[in-house]
């Protein structure tokens, strides 16, 4: 081995410390797997799938092409290929938030902006507010469960509400407080329940964030954030570009209350929505927790055709409330970090209330 590591000298200098490197043998037939990466490249840009099996078909063809009698292309070669060029088989996901083409150049310019409205105004962590929408299903059942192996039917219990939709609006400050939720429901009339306190109910035809109910949000949830409602210190609004979020009505009422906003600009809400940053997902997993909890115990109720009736509006609130509860304060903060709306120096000087 040191005699061929000698042999090697050159080649292993080069190689990084920290990476496995001359691992495996050699691609046989380098020609043939650079063509068929460009073929499965080509078809992937136009969004076609592609399979193992198309894979070994082409690539016998290509050997066909070039002439290679000995080549084979078994399941083995291609998990090989695979595994030579980078490439997995991958579960079809939803499509990701496209970036816009001068995306660092929009988030340079709010960062500026909000970095220059907090220092003209001397604003703290406790007046600088994210808002957003999230939206949620009265069944979030789990897309993997644990199953014994071998058998061909893997069924998941649902109430059948996985598509029902409804919307639930959460917003926090930079120190790490949560102003009340507001859950929207998709309906006409309001629901003949009692709900628990601490949460603001709505409905609307489609269960979802407009004017009217941005200005009732402004009112019952913005407005009960501490000193929110003498408005004596100015306070910085965080909220995406969503059309309800920017009418001229909505914005003067924002103005109103001694508060700027802060529009993010379309598709950087990844890099500048705390929200989204950090806190939606921790959100989301508690609330699947209180859902699976109420799924697994107690008595259910169902319909004369034996299907199971979903959670009540109040039981959802109650799953909002809690989960909502749950989420840490270090987790908001650090969504406020991340999204540079949080300098280091305010929280090393003791400005945040503790964890």
């Amino acid at each position: 081995m040191i005699r061929h590591w000698k042999q090697q000298r050159e080649e292993l200098t080069q190689c990084k410390k920290t990476t496995k490197a001359f691992r495996g043998k050699k691609s046989r037939w380098p020609e043939l797997e650079n063509e068929l990466e460009d073929w499965v490249n080509t078809q992937r840009a136009d969004g076609r799938g592609v399979s193992t099996v198309q894979i070994r078909l082409k690539a016998k063809t290509i050997a066909t092409a070039l002439k290679f009698e000995d080549f084979r292309g078994g399941p083995s070669w291609c998990l090989r290929f695979l595994r030579h060029k980078g490439l997995s088989i991958r579960v079809q996901t939803s499509l990701c938030q496209q970036l816009p083409p001068d995306y660092e150049e929009k988030v340079s310019n709010f960062c500026k902006f909000t970095d220059a409205k907090i220092a003209e105004h001397s604003i703290g962590p406790h007046n600088i507010i994210n808002m957003d929408e999230v939206p949620l299903t009265f069944d979030l059942p789990l897309t993997r469960t644990v199953n014994r192996k071998g058998e061909s039917s893997v069924m998941l219990k649902t109430t059948g509400h996985e598509k029902t939709h409804f919307t639930c609006v959460l917003s926090c400050t930079a120190s790490g407080e949560k102003l009340p939720p507001m859950v929207i429901f998709k309906r006409t009339m309001m629901p003949k329940e009692k709900f628990p306190r601490g949460i603001v109910v709505k409905v609307n035809k489609k269960g979802w964030m407009t004017e009217s109910l941005m200005h009732e949000w402004h009112t019952e949830c913005y407005g009960k954030r501490p000193g929110g409602f003498f408005h004596r210190n100015k306070a910085l609004l965080v909220l995406d570009s969503m059309r309800a979020h920017i009418t001229n009505s909505v914005k003067e009422a924002i103005k109103r209350t001694n508060s700027i906003p802060a529009v993010i600009p379309g598709g950087t809400t990844k890099y500048l929505q705390p929200l989204d940053i950090s806190v939606n997902r921790a959100f989301k997993v508690a609330l699947r927790v209180q859902w699976e909890a109420w799924m697994t115990s107690g008595e259910k109720s169902f319909t004369k055709t034996g299907r199971m009736r979903r959670a009540t509006y109040g039981q959802v609130c109650q799953w909002v409330l809690t989960a909502w509860s749950i989420v840490k304060k270090s987790t908001i903060i650090n969504g406020f970090r991340k999204a540079g709306l949080l300098r280091v120096e305010e929280d090393s000087a003791g400005d945040l209330p503790p964890d």
